[in-house]
């Protein structure tokens, strides 16, 4: 298996293989590069989690929607969740880039941490299960995944390290920007089968609109983290792609 994708399985997922033989800047592009692609795997099993237990129950799909949302924190052990948590407390410091990552880095967890974790996975849950009533949780689901992937891929396009060491350095400004638009692209065009579902240019846009606000807000606290943090850290790349999943799933929910 090529070292890039290695690199992004072992990073993104929680697939039990050894890591690249070769780990540099060249190695973490293509890894970063082939983010989305993870994504897509990962939202796949979410949303066959969510059907299979949709097939499974006859009760208000509330508990697919947590079982789709929980695998989702399995799959990836839950190092985005710990991210988004990280980056919360130390964003809620109010400290300078120094003492902000001081406050990431600390083992515990403080309760900005904890109240936006629990806020942001009721909003994944309602979201999906808004989805899933209409009939198209498991779609929704992997369009919001992959572009939780695309957001991380955007980040490191441009975006300086907050550090000399650590994930955040070792990706920083390695992504090539043609790239990550073709990513987009492909991702908005793949997902425009949903103006089949009631006809009309509505559904298409409405799609294209989850996936821009998705990267919108993602861009949006990744300059704010800039200003704060300093740069990318792996805590950030983390908040970033499950804020982005967030929103694009908020977007979807609320079109119906």
């Amino acid at each position: 298996m090529p070292d890039g994708l290695r690199l992004a399985l072992t990073t993104f997922t929680v697939a039990p293989l050894h890591g690249p033989r070769r780990l540099d800047r060249r190695t973490a592009r293509t890894a970063v590069e082939l983010a989305p692609l993870v994504g897509l795997l990962l939202g796949l099993v979410a949303a066959g989690a969510l059907a299979g237990s949709r097939a499974l129950t006859d009760s208000p799909p509330l508990l697919p929607a947590a079982l789709a949302v929980g695998s989702l924190a399995l799959l990836t052990r839950g190092l985005h969740l710990d991210g988004l948590a990280d980056l919360a407390d130390g964003l809620g410091s109010y400290r300078d880039p120094e003492g902000t990552r001081a406050v990431m880095k600390a083992p515990d967890v403080g309760p900005m941490g904890i109240a936006t974790l629990v806020v942001t996975l009721l909003v994944q849950v309602a979201a999906v299960l808004t989805c899933t009533v209409h009939g198209r949780g498991p779609a929704s689901l992997v369009l919001a995944v992959v572009t939780g992937r695309l957001a991380v891929l955007w980040a490191c396009t441009g975006t300086p390290a907050a550090t000399a060491e650590g994930l955040g350095a070792l990706v920083a400004r390695t992504a090539r920007r043609p790239v990550a638009v073709a990513w987009t692209v492909v991702t908005a065009a793949a997902f425009a089968w949903y103006a089949t579902v009631d006809g009309g240019s509505y559904p298409l846009l409405r799609t294209v609109l989850a996936v821009v606000v998705g990267l919108g807000l993602a861009g949006l606290v990744r300059r704010h983290a800039t200003r704060r943090v300093g740069g990318l850290t792996g805590d950030v790349l983390g908040a970033l792609s499950e804020l982005a999943t967030t929103a694009c799933l908020v977007v979807l929910a609320a079109a119906w």
